[in-house]
């Protein structure tokens, strides 16, 4: 493994600066896109894309956004499940009031809505930092519980409060079977995650790091912390608020406001903890983790043979998050992509122990 990079230099710097400066890394993404792309839709069932893939790659997307917000610009937010809802109903509304629009068009839409709401409770970023910004985004949480519960018009006069998204239809062709949905959740995380890529490799994420590593400092050597903290939570709640509308249509279908509770926003803060703070790939390992621990942790004490409520199980979930969450602030705080990072160098030098 050690001479993976032999032979491989770079003459210019767009060749030193690209996202996978490795031959080796770079084929082995486009094999995995490919083999994502064009053999999972027909390998894989119906529960496996419902139960897994469409949730894992939705919850990656809002976990890209948080970890723009938390790991990369280090702004604390506890209002992530907030941003998505508002995704959720923008696009709602959108598709319920202009019925005539595209779908990835009520999607943006709902992307920029959510944005301009994540800028108005970014805001306070700019004056106060840590626990206290914490507990003004978690203010921002009730803030939107309460207005989609009981203003009506944002769930079209419902008596219930509960709303349904209509059918998915894009460009003339309807989205119906898991399979179908699981590609077009798919192309649009693929995208997203490029993008928050790019931009965290670029002038901005260098200036969102400045600032969350030393925000005096930063201001210093010429970085605005004001435009960097509130781009942060633009580019933040605009791709929270895309995965919110692609959970209320392709995952949910039906929902209420309390699909987006508190109780969101901190399993995504789970998952960027987990998986890694300040890292894009952290954000799919750690949605990976939180997805499918759930289900391990149902079906083990059957394969186990030991009897246990319903209730119990859902408790030592629980227990186990927490547990995993203080294991990885004291042990690993850069979380489960620091520690592939590792895997991969000790394969790099293997056999050699040095």
């Amino acid at each position: 493994m050690i001479y993976r990079e032999t032979g491989q230099f770079k003459t210019t710097y767009a060749s030193d600066q690209q996202l996978f400066p490795i031959l080796q890394d770079r084929w082995f993404v486009i094999g995995f896109l490919a083999f994502a792309f064009a053999a999972v839709p027909f390998m894989a069932t119906d529960y496996l894309f419902l139960a897994i893939l469409i949730p894992f790659l939705i919850l990656s997307l809002a976990a890209i956004g948080l970890n723009i917000l938390e790991g990369y610009c280090g702004q604390v937010s506890l209002g992530t499940g907030a941003f998505m809802a508002v995704g959720a109903y923008s696009a709602y509304n959108l598709a319920v009031r202009v019925p005539d629009l595209n779908l990835l068009v009520i999607f943006l839409l709902a992307g920029a809505i959510a944005m301009v709401f994540g800028i108005l409770f970014g805001i306070p970023s700019l004056r106060i930092k840590g626990f206290y910004l914490a507990v003004a985004t978690l203010a921002a949480q009730f803030f939107v519980d309460w207005l989609f519960a009981r203003v009506k018009w944002f769930t079209n006069d419902s008596s219930s409060g509960s709303v349904s998204a209509p059918p998915l239809e894009l460009f003339g062709h309807a989205i119906v079977t898991p399979a179908q949905q699981y590609v077009f959740v798919l192309a649009i995380v693929c995208v997203f995650a490029l993008a928050a890529r790019n931009l965290t490799r670029g002038a901005i994420g260098r200036s969102w790091m400045a600032t969350r590593d030393m925000d005096v400092a930063a201001e210093v050597i010429g970085i605005r912390p004001m435009m960097a903290k509130l781009s942060a939570f633009a580019v933040s709640s605009f791709i929270v608020g895309v995965a919110g509308a692609l959970w209320a249509f392709v995952r949910l279908g039906s929902w209420e406001p309390l699909a987006f509770d508190v109780n969101r926003s901190f399993q995504l803060l789970f998952m960027v903890i987990i998986g890694g703070l300040g890292s894009i790939l952290g954000s799919f390992l750690g949605a990976a983790f939180i997805v499918v621990l759930p289900l391990v942790l149902n079906q083990l004490p059957t394969w186990l043979g030991i009897p246990l409520s319903t209730a119990m199980i859902s408790h030592i979930e629980f227990m186990v998050f927490g547990a995993l969450i203080v294991f990885f602030l004291i042990v690993e705080p850069r979380g489960l992509a620091r520690l592939w990072a590792i895997g991969k160098e000790k394969l790099r030098l293997w056999p050699f122990p040095h």
